[in-house]
């Protein structure tokens, strides 16, 4: 592990900020993100929350530089992200993700250093040692040599949360991590991210249960298009909160909501 991730994860992790101002996203005429703004650091497990077609993923995507930005910045440790940070890590919906792919668990955690070598470069010992501690780290070494496709929908999140692991990502982005997971699975994914958020990583994830929103994570942003309360969960989805996200309000109601918001750090 380098100084400057275990100087981020164990000792200094609050004083590393995301500041995302007046962020907006459109999609040729669609405005899919207007004026989101929020702010969070290190150690924090934040759940972005909202209808269908708010813009969660797009949010995530977004901070991922994976979507381009049509106005707003987004800054981490006090330095503005042009396109990308090899300092985030974006998971998908698993949904998304082509599993027939012929890749073992190990040779997906090793992806997770390809910001770091290139595709084609050569592994050092540093990055030999990453992967091995993300493996460990995930309690996956019993599995490193199976197919991805041969994982249960736990072990598929963990898989892909030790890739961001060896990567050294302090920022984890993960759209709908506990969709399609019984009630085992998400339990020990909970635990888990609970454990990367206490070792000082800053996890984002959107999230449609509202009934776990308060026991999965410490704040929630939530969002239509554009952000409507953002602080503690049970700040941010008050009923009136709630009613302005998944109710009926008129557009000059719409117009007058706050647009957002830092919670105290």
């Amino acid at each position: 592990m380098s100084e400057e991730h275990h100087d981020c994860c164990a000792h200094h992790s609050h004083h590393h900020e995301l500041v995302i101002d007046s962020l907006q996203v459109r999609y040729r005429n669609t405005l899919a993100l207007d004026g989101v703004s929020f702010a969070t650091s290190c150690g924090n497990r934040v759940a972005l929350v909202g209808p269908n077609g708010a813009g969660k993923s797009t949010l995530l995507k977004a901070i991922a530089g994976l979507v381009p930005r049509s106005g707003g910045t987004i800054s981490w440790r006090r330095t503005a992200v042009k396109r990308w940070s090899r300092e985030f890590a974006y998971l998908p919906q698993r949904e998304e993700v082509d599993w027939s792919f012929p890749i073992t668990v190990r040779g997906l955690v090793e992806m997770g250093r390809y910001p770091q070598t290139g595709i084609f470069g050569r592994f050092g010992d540093a990055d030999h040692a990453a992967v091995e501690n993300a493996l460990q780290s995930l309690d996956l070494l019993d599995l490193q040599k199976r197919q991805i496709r041969e994982l249960s929908g736990g072990q598929q999140q963990r898989a892909f949360l030790a890739r961001a692991i060896a990567q050294e990502a302090h920022v984890l982005l993960l759209d709908e991590p506990f969709t399609g997971l019984d009630r085992n699975a998400s339990r020990q994914l909970g635990d888990l991210l609970e454990r990367l958020a206490h070792e000082g990583r800053l996890v984002v994830a959107s999230h449609h249960d509202l009934a776990t929103v308060p026991k999965l994570f410490d704040e929630a942003l939530l969002l239509k298009t554009r952000p409507i309360a953002f602080g503690t969960a049970e700040e941010a989805l008050s009923a009136k909160n709630l009613d302005r996200a998944f109710g009926h309000i008129t557009d000059a109601e719409d117009r007058a909501a706050p647009q957002l918001v830092t919670s105290d750090l």
